[in-house]
């Protein structure tokens, strides 16, 4: 670490968290000046029955409110569209985000759209919003995403089968109500495949090029926390202090890669996600390994202290390098993640897959330098 270098650290985001958190529900509200709210989930989150807890206290406080639970996973330039719709229709002065990042995302950009009208697309890449948007109450669901600290929201582009990404400080959620109740309800499958996409916000954050002090404190301590709370989490969902643990892991990945960046492992899993409409966190689970391993030799001092954050002592950087990416193999194992095959991944699709993954904004900060040809070793490799 080379502490000359400059950066800058920006959180605009209040963060509530404790068991019960989501219960402070209309004190936020209150306190942003809201009175018209429109709640942004998904049919999943609906057939769980945790949007009940919502409406009750809304229904309770008298403020008026709709519902928008049609946010499809890997959130759709539709799914945006029909929600700012809604958004304006309803006058809405505050949006209640409820769910993992697919809801939150899409609620980021609702509140772009409802206040500046247009497209999504147009908003694609940074600062390209001026003015204020409608203010945001993020309520996580699962412990993966970390959505609800981050400055971005990506969108698939239906038309052209793409993941873009619209990033600006002002689409951070003004409020966080992080409460591990809320994601008891996460099947096995999902706390797994959540769990390694936080696993991969940190290392991913940790190691990128631009990775700075305070990112990667927090990167270090999520490492940690996943790497104690991902199976009991997964084996024993009703343990509170494991689903406490990840949903703090999952928040501290957040803060890390959204004022770190990612690299390899996210331009593979968006460009998977825009082809095949893959979930994101289960791609991201399934590549890290792979690219861990293809990346080690770059970053063997960073993958050491990745061990030791994992509990994992070593003689040597080397060592405790590859330690770092079999100890990731092994939790990629324990908890059951499905295989690279199972994406369905055609070899007449490689090339293409390759190009969005080079042209991906993160490629550059992966601690390899990674051409197009590199991809397409890596897809081939991950393919056997």
């Amino acid at each position: 670490m080379n502490l000359l270098n400059s950066f800058s650290f920006e959180l605009p985001t209040k963060i509530e968290y404790g068991v019960g958190a989501s219960g402070k529900l209309v004190e936020s509200i209150k306190a942003l000046r809201s009175q018209k709210v429109l709640i942004v989930t998904d049919q999943g989150v609906e057939a769980s029955g945790l949007l009940a807890s919502i409406t009750d206290q809304l229904a309770a406080a008298h403020l008026g409110f709709d519902i928008f639970s049609d946010v499809e996973p890997n959130p759709k330039d539709r799914n945006v569209h029909a929600g700012a719709q809604i958004a304006q229709s309803l006058q809405a002065n505050c949006l209640v985000a409820v769910g993992g990042g697919s809801p939150i995302d899409c609620a980021k950009s609702i509140a772009v759209l409802a206040t500046h009208g247009g497209a999504v697309r147009d908003y694609e890449g940074k600062d390209k919003i001026s003015g204020n948007v409608l203010p945001l109450i993020a309520i996580p669901t699962t412990a993966g995403t970390g959505s609800e600290v981050t400055f971005s929201s990506v969108i698939t582009d239906t038309a052209e089968g793409f993941k873009f990404t619209v990033k600006h400080p002002g689409l951070a959620p003004r409020i966080a109500l992080l409460d591990p109740q809320m994601t008891l309800t996460m099947p096995p499958g999902l706390t797994a495949a959540t769990g390694m996409d936080a696993l991969t916000h940190a290392i991913e954050g940790y190691t990128a090029n631009v990775s700075e002090p305070l990112a990667d404190a927090a990167a270090l301590y999520a490492v940690e926390l996943v790497a104690k709370y991902l199976k009991a989490a997964v084996l024993e969902g009703s343990n509170m202090e494991a689903r406490a643990g990840m949903l703090v892991g999952s928040l501290l990945a957040g803060i890390a890669f959204s004022h770190s960046d990612v690299g390899s492992v996210h331009c593979i899993a968006e460009a998977l996600g825009g082809k095949y409409d893959t979930a994101h966190g289960v791609c991201n689970a399934v590549v890290l390994p792979a690219v861990m391993e293809y990346n080690m030799d770059h970053c063997r001092e960073r993958y050491a202290r990745i061990a030791l954050a994992m509990g994992i002592r070593s003689d040597s950087t080397r060592e405790g390098a590859r330690r770092a990416v079999e100890a990731v193999k092994q939790l990629a194992v324990d908890v059951h993640l499905p295989s690279f095959a199972s994406f369905g991944v055609k070899a007449e699709d490689v090339e293409e897959l390759a190009v969005k993954s080079f042209v991906n904004g993160s490629n550059v900060d992966n601690p390899r330098p990674m051409t197009k040809d590199d991809y397409v070793t890596l897809f081939n490799k991950m393919m056997l």
